[in-house]
């Protein structure tokens, strides 16, 4: 790879104190990610900060207002000069579900010195026919037009995390049983459809194969994970700039069952700045 090599994972990491007692420590010392978009960490600021230093890390976090829900992070070795927190404060149920940093990139001998913009999503997973799902769509719309605005910047930016949807029918193994079930429905896969309109890259999917999979989520019940039966549910999207830079999209699944350090498997993408 030709450049600064940068490394980007995601990962809904099922609250952090236990994926820490499962080994997401030891596998981040072992990977090494410059930058570390997290969801679902449901910890306070200060465990946080325990796990990524300061003297390592710069960490953006959006803690929920309900205590032990949510909560997502990003936790990069590259210096922040802009942290945004949430997309609508006003509303209880979207705290603890978006967080945005600016990044600092170095002048190197291809490139100046630039600015990469990262987000760390964690849409809500829904329940069709019931409010939550209202809530969801609600929320979708918020980020719709966060995105729009990025991508008409033209500039260097990725939104990454848990979004709670599968896009197509290679996307999920069992998506026969799935067409009216939440993260599947036909409306919420129209939003992605709708990012990628803007100039969006789904780099999981376009450096990842056509499919199916690989898939980034196995319920930790029966035997989904060991029957590869998964929903790819993660990812990585970036604008056209950043894209170009992609080289490489690896859904880092775990050996065996009793190695997950969460039900949601890293996808990590790296470019060449």
């Amino acid at each position: 790879m030709d450049g600064v090599v940068l490394t980007v994972a995601t990962a809904n990491v099922n609250g952090i104190r236990a994926a820490h007692k499962r080994g997401m420590g030891e596998w981040v010392d072992t990977r090494k990610p410059d930058v570390l978009l997290l969801q679902e960490v449901r910890a306070p600021d200060g465990l946080l900060a325990e796990f990524f230093p300061a003297d390592g890390w710069d960490l953006a976090h959006a803690e929920s207002e309900s205590k032990g829900r949510s909560g997502v992070a990003i936790a990069s070795r590259l210096p922040m000069s802009a942290v945004r927190i949430n997309l609508d404060q006003g509303v209880e149920t979207n705290t603890g579900r978006w967080v945005e940093a600016d990044l600092e990139l170095a002048a190197t001998d291809e490139a100046p010195a630039r600015t990469l913009t990262v987000a760390s999503g964690y849409l809500h997973s829904g329940t069709e026919n019931t409010p939550s799902m209202d809530e969801k769509y609600a929320f979708l719309d918020l980020v719709t037009a966060r995105m729009a605005t990025l991508a008409a910047d033209g500039g260097l930016a990725i939104v990454a995390g848990d979004l709670n949807i599968a896009h197509r029918e290679v996307d999920i193994k069992n998506w026969k049983g799935n067409l009216k079930k939440a993260g599947f429905l036909p409306e919420e896969r129209a939003y992605v459809d709708r990012w990628l309109g803007q100039g969006w890259h789904d780099l999981g999917r376009e450096l990842g194969g056509e499919g199916p999979g690989p898939y980034t989520w196995w319920s930790w019940r029966g035997k989904a994970f060991d029957n590869d039966s998964g929903w790819r549910i993660d990812y990585q999207l970036a604008t056209p700039a950043l894209a170009d830079l992609a080289r490489t999209a690896v859904v880092e699944r775990a050996e065996s069952y009793d190695r997950r350090w969460s039900d949601h498997a890293p996808l990590v993408v790296e470019y060449a700045l």
